[in-house]
C-alpha cells in the first residue's frame, strides 16, 4: 500500500530509486527521440524500478540484458538481488549468457534444454550435478557458458571428462532423469511432495 498511495514520494519508491543507482537522477525525464533525458542503462533501470515499486513479492523478468553492456547487467542483477533479499520476495530472471561475476550473483539455477528442467536448485551445485554425470567445467570456462554447451550435440562432448571410456551424447531427458535421482532433485522432490499447511497462508488467499 505505501508504494501506492499516491504520494510524490514514499518510502519504497526511495528505496528503489538508491538500490538501482537512480537517485541522481530521480528528478530527470525518462526522453525520448525529441528531448533528451536518461542514459540507456537508467533508462533499463527504470523499467526494472517500475515492477519493484508495486506490492510485488514474485518477479519475472525474461532476458533483461538484452542492449545492456555487461557491467550495466551486474548492476541490474546485483540491484535485484539486495531488493529480494531485504524484502523477502522471489525474482525469477532468465538471461543469455550472462558473464561470471553476474551468474554468481544467483542464488539458485534452473536450467532448461528441450523443454526438460536438467537443473533446479542451489548454484553451488550445478557443476557437482554434471560431473556425476560425466561432464566437467574447464577451469578457465565461464560457468553458464558451460552450461549452456553441455546440453548441445554440437559442443557437448568437448566436456567428457572420462577419456579413456567410450562417450555417447546424453540427450536433455536423460539429464532430466538423473536429476531426480541426485541429490538436490530428491530434495526438491520431497519439498514438492510435503502438503501445504494452509494455515500458514494470508486469509485472504485464493486457496
Amino acid at each position: 500500500a505505501i508504494a501506492t498511495e499516491g504520494q510524490k514520494t514514499n518510502l519504497i519508491t526511495d528505496y528503489v530509486l538508491r538500490v538501482l543507482g537512480l537517485e541522481i537522477c530521480a528528478d530527470t525525464l525518462v526522453g525520448n527521440a525529441m528531448v533528451r533525458g536518461i542514459s540507456g542503462g537508467q533508462r533499463k533501470r527504470v523499467t526494472t524500478g517500475e515492477m519493484l515499486v508495486g506490492p510485488n513479492k514474485a518477479l519475472f523478468m525474461d532476458e533483461i540484458s538484452t542492449g545492456l553492456d555487461s557491467s550495466t547487467t551486474f548492476q541490474i542483477v546485483n540491484s535485484m538481488k539486495q531488493y529480494v533479499h531485504i524484502l523477502k520476495g522471489t525474482a525469477v530472471i532468465s538471461l543469455l549468457q550472462p558473464p561470471p561475476e553476474t551468474y554468481n550473483l544467483f542464488d539458485d539455477i534452473i536450467l532448461l534444454s528441450d523443454s526438460q528442467i536438467i537443473y533446479q536448485g542451489p548454484r553451488e551445485n550445478v557443476l557437482e550435478f554434471f560431473e556425476s554425470m560425466g561432464f566437467k567445467c574447464p577451469n578457465r570456462k565461464g560457468v553458464a557458458d558451460f552450461l549452456q554447451e553441455v546440453t548441445s550435440r554440437k559442443d557437448q562432448e568437448q566436456y567428457w571428462e572420462h577419456k579413456d571410456q567410450p562417450y555417447r551424447f546424453v540427450t536433455a531427458e536423460e539429464f532430466s532423469d538423473a536429476f531426480q535421482s541426485f541429490h538436490v532433485g530428491r530434495r526438491l522432490g520431497d519439498e514438492l511432495g510435503t502438503e501445504f499447511d494452509k494455515s500458514k497462508s494470508h486469509p485472504s488467499a485464493l486457496t
